[in-house]
């Protein structure tokens, strides 16, 4: 049976919208904070020559530098600004939060609440700040280092003053990044960051929707495709929606407390456990595992394929570990596989939440509480977790599969890419209903206030 808060929710229409001139406001300062996030994508480094870099990245391409420019919106195949995005941000974060799990200093500051999380962010402000610069060194190293070798002037005037020059900016536009995502978190609707990484993915799409029609107008590309492409994302959309939004709901018992009536009521609530716990980091790190040999071997160029013993395994390494390729496809996902595994297990502690609900009184009917509730936590999580690997294997695999077999430039449609878009959008599209909910609770309130007056 649906709730009240549920069937209050239907009754939501665009007049309520329209009303909600708050809501309107937070939509319009998020728009203008993403269009700003796209024009600095188009502002290149300083002392780079642009013309070149088109065909440095060409040969790059198929590697880990493709996941990194999908989700900075094409910033480093420009080598703008903003070319590292926010994947330094999400790198340090993963760290901190597997250094939280495992450290006790770190795991006894997670603890205490606010202000533990605001010690935590700043660790992890500093650890963007130190990997910015690792990586803003080293893309201008590779920069000079390309125009050396290919006789092309990539950059301008090579020297340390550049390096230092390009890490600056790059450490910069990371942290205006941040900053701007921020803003849209506590100004905006929907997460900051996520939003960002989400907007750099849409922006790929209409060039690519244009070429992929083109192509079937002028015979290029199989009609079969075009339709066969559309219907696969129809449906891993529809699938993701189903799968994001399932939960085992355990059910907690509360012991019966007096009211104010003098009557005795207990209180029960639910426990939900996601059906993916881990979200998308799993194919993110199981895809930069497997894509790190062929990015070595794109920046190592000729000196590593001459190399008798390292270089030619790297280079047998890389023709097994292609898109589309069976051992690729199987590596991928026994890692995403694992990943959720061990994600789920940083991510959730049975052995804390039953503590806490013993401290609290709460218990899972039929379960003792303290160590058998761990136990049952434990035991309920491991199983829904095979559920949400084999549902994430899928959905990263199918795409995989169709972009070997049809040869077509989609990397930003695989499998990570969708999670990412289909969970911003569910997220955001949430967001906006409690903004209109509690609009028209505010209304309620204001006319309820006025008939008492008016009494």
């Amino acid at each position: 049976m649906a709730s009240r808060a549920d069937n209050f929710a239907s009754s939501l229409s665009l007049a309520n919208f329209s009303k909600a001139t708050e809501l309107k406001k937070r939509i319009w300062f998020t728009i203008g904070a993403l269009i700003v996030f796209r024009f600095l994508s188009f502002v290149p480094l300083p002392g780079v020559n642009p013309l070149i870099l088109e065909d440095l990245y060409d040969q790059t391409r198929g590697g880990i530098l493709d996941l990194f420019n999908t989700f900075s919106g094409g910033s480093l195949e420009r080598m703008s600004l903003i070319a590292l995005g926010v994947m330094p941000y999400i790198t340090a974060s993963i760290v901190v939060q597997l250094a939280a799990s495992l450290h006790p200093a770190l795991m006894a500051l997670k603890k205490e609440g606010e202000a533990g999380r605001k010690k935590l962010n700043q660790y992890t402000r500093y650890g963007t700040v130190f990997l910015c610069m690792i990586q803003g060194w080293f893309i201008a190293s590779g920069l000079e280092a390309y125009g050396a070798q290919s006789g092309l002037q990539a950059v301008v005037d090579p020297g340390y003053m550049f390096r230092v020059g390009a890490v600056i900016s790059l450490v910069g536009g990371t942290m205006f990044l941040l900053w701007l995502g921020e803003q849209i978190t506590s100004r905006g609707i929907g997460n900051g960051v996520s939003l960002i990484i989400m907007a750099g993915i849409v922006a790929q799409m209409p060039t690519f929707v244009a070429n992929l029609f083109e192509g079937g107008r002028s015979g290029s590309i199989s009609p079969f495709v075009v339709v066969g492409l559309v219907l696969m994302i129809i449906v891993l959309i529809l699938f993701i929606c189903f799968m994001e939004r399932a939960q085992r709901r355990l059910l907690i018992q509360y012991p019966k407390r007096a009211t104010q009536r003098g009557m005795m009521q207990a209180d029960r609530s639910h426990l939900p456990l996601k059906l993916n716990t881990a979200g998308v980091i799993p194919p993110i790190f199981a895809s930069s595992l497997l894509l790190l040999p062929l990015t070595i071997t794109q920046f190592a160029g000729n000196s590593l394929s001459t190399d008798s013993a390292m270089g030619g395994f790297v280079v047998s390494l890389n023709q097994y570990l292609q898109h589309g390729q069976p051992i690729y496809m199987l590596l991928y996902g026994a890692g995403i596989i694992f990943f959720c595994f061990f994600y789920t297990a940083i991510v959730f502690n049975p052995e804390d939440t039953a503590e806490n609900l013993k401290k609290n009184g709460g218990f899972i009917p039929g379960i003792r509480p303290g160590k058998n509730t761990a136990n049952y936590l434990d035991y309920v999580l491991t199983r829904i977790t095979v559920i949400g690997a084999a549902y994430l294997t899928v959905v990263c695999i199918v795409p995989e599969y169709f972009i070997a077999q049809t040869g077509l430039p989609m990397f930003f449609l695989g499998g990570t890419s969708l999670l990412i878009v289909v969970n911003v959008t569910v997220d955001t599209i949430t967001q906006i209903q409690s903004h209109l909910l509690a609009h028209q609770y505010g209304d309620l309130i204001k006319k309820a206030k006025l008939k008492g007056r008016v009494r």
